[in-house]
């Protein structure tokens, strides 16, 4: 006996017949405007489920493609695939030769239904949260975030990139990079392969290895996401990209740069929250903090900071400018570039190729009225001399050079041709400083040191002056501390980083030194000695002794 037939309700009759007779109809619907694309000699596309990235359908505006009916649904180095409802509208084909002319490519226009072009019109509904708001195409914040939560480990990014998409895999080198707080990323073409590295708190880290095959890909997706010129291989192209998230916004600075094998790409990351760092966030203590707390509330004068790229001067000046920040304040500053947008502070930056340079534009900025003026770096005698002008008629003039320790910034003034008599009273206070790695919270071990190291460690604390207030017990063990490696800090051992420092005033005794002429570095730390300036290393020694950092990453990064 046959089992018996199962009961339908005759709605559901309906609704599937609805469904069904839906469903031929929009059937017919594409074979009429198929047969419509072939008597006009155009191509037909169907963009139901079809994939269009964000970076893509952005090509044209929502309100364009609403109004011309028409979006672009494929984008590569040479081609640009339009789709419309009337790919014969005049507004339609001089979209297709505007677009052709801009991105250099050939242009093709296809013919789709309405009810295909509704189903990629929803591609602009990612858009809202897109990255990209300055140059270039965007990149859609879900897509980052959804990877940032994927990649908990960036030891493990070869994985998730081996079986990407090439429109997922910068989402996923950008996100792998936000989750690591990584501050660049190094894309390289070899001889053989593609090397990816993160620079991790200062350090460099390797973090994948892709086939040579995707360089052509690779390097094409970065270009045209930070609006960069695809047929430019053979000079240097800079671009930006902003990625906007839930609680932070990051500016990444691309950078290209032809080598043998390629490009060397560098993607640096610039987190807004980083602007909002105080001055008590530094790692200044004692001494140094008080002082430099002091010097700064001067009303007129130079502070300096100095250290080689990288060692966080910027951040610096930056804390002092928050520091300073008030209502009936007038801050000013000239930078190269703006790394971080400071509410409240009125930045300019510097062109090179329009003649705007450092001096021409310190001198600007004087007919300003500003009361506080921060200048990016001081690099020649002309800003230097406007510079110490400046500071001399009232002015708190803040800057950076390039020297080794704070000893070697006033020589370095007078190698530019700075005059004695002016810079003597013009310069106020010197830092110097260097960003050392915090030891992992989570893994800290006692770390056991050589008899060499351990001598040397001896050696430098006992120089420490006893009016620094730091002067440390001959007698005292010392204990020092390093990390294991752990899921917290990536294996690394250490997480995030903070400064060490050395404050050089210019008392009376410098300033008769300058005065003399007898400058020397070898001059200037011996008197910055007897004011009780604790130096670099012995800042980092005495935060090792915290168990802050380690022995071996102050000896790295300062000796």
């Amino acid at each position: 006996m046959s089992p018996p037939l199962p009961h339908v309700a005759p709605a559901e009759v309906e609704e599937a017949l609805a469904a069904r007779m839906s469903e031929i109809a929009l059937k017919e619907k594409e074979q009429q405007t198929q047969a419509r694309a072939s008597g006009l000699g155009l191509g037909y596309i169907n963009l139901v489920g079809f994939p269009i990235g964000p970076e893509t359908i952005a090509v044209v505006p929502e309100a364009e493609a609403e109004r011309l009916q028409a979006v672009c649904f494929l984008k590569t180095t040479a081609e640009i695939r339009l789709a419309s409802t009337n790919p014969t509208n005049p507004g339609v084909q001089e979209l297709g030769q505007t677009l052709g002319a801009k991105y250099h490519a050939n242009v093709g226009l296809y013919m789709v239904s309405e009810h295909s072009l509704e189903s990629a019109l929803r591609n602009y509904r990612r858009l809202p949260k897109i990255t990209k708001r300055i140059s270039g195409i965007a990149l859609a914040q879900a897509d980052v975030e959804r990877y940032r939560q994927e990649i908990k480990d960036f030891r493990h990014l070869g994985r998730y990139l081996k079986d990407a998409s090439m429109t997922d895999v910068f989402t996923i080198l950008l996100a792998g990079a936000i989750e690591a707080e990584s501050s660049d990323v190094h894309i390289e073409a070899a001889d053989q392969a593609i090397h990816v590295r993160y620079r991790i708190d200062g350090v460099l880290i390797p973090v994948a290895t892709l086939e040579y095959a995707l360089w052509p890909r690779i390097i094409s997706r970065i270009k045209l996401i930070a609006g960069l010129k695809l047929n430019i291989t053979s000079a240097p192209q800079d671009g930006r990209i902003t990625i906007y998230l839930e609680d932070d916004k990051i500016d990444v600075r691309v950078s290209t740069l032809p080598t043998a094998f390629g490009e060397s790409v560098v993607l640096r990351l610039l987190r807004s929250s980083a602007s909002n760092i105080q001055f008590s966030d530094l790692g200044m203590r004692g001494k140094a903090r008080d002082v430099l707390r002091q010097e700064i509330e001067r009303p007129n004068g130079m502070i300096i900071v100095t250290g080689p790229t990288g060692s966080g001067k910027t951040t610096t000046l930056y804390a002092v400018l928050n520091q300073l920040n008030k209502p009936d304040t007038k801050i000013i500053t000239l930078e190269d570039p703006i790394e971080y947008k400071l509410e409240g502070i009125n930045q300019s930056q510097v062109d090179w190729a329009k003649g705007y340079t450092f001096a021409k534009g310190l001198r600007s900025i004087l007919r300003q009225d500003p009361d506080i003026i921060m200048v990016g770096e001081i690099r020649d005698l002309d800003t230097a001399e406007t510079s110490i002008q400046a500071a001399l008629t009232g002015h708190l003039v803040l800057s950076t050079v390039h020297t080794n320790d704070a000893a070697g910034a006033i020589p370095r003034f007078l190698a530019m041709g700075a005059k004695t008599f002016l810079l003597a009273p013009a310069l106020n206070t010197v830092v110097a400083q260097r960003l050392v790695r915090r030891v992992c919270d989570r893994c800290q071990r006692e770390d056991e040191l050589d008899a060499r190291m351990n001598e040397q460690v001896k050696i430098t604390l006992a120089a420490i002056p006893k009016s620094s207030g730091y002067a440390v017990d001959p007698g005292r063990p010392l204990r020092f501390v390093r990390g294991g490696g752990c899921d917290n800090c990536h294996g690394l051992g250490y997480r995030g980083r903070i400064g060490i420092f050395e404050v050089l005033v210019v008392n009376d005794e410098i300033e008769k030194i300058i005065l003399e002429g007898k400058v020397s570095e070898y001059a200037m730390r011996a008197a910055a000695s007897r004011q009780g300036m604790i130096t670099m290393v012995q800042d980092g020694l005495l935060k090792a002794l915290d168990g802050i950092t380690t022995v071996e990453e102050v000896f790295r990064v300062a000796q």
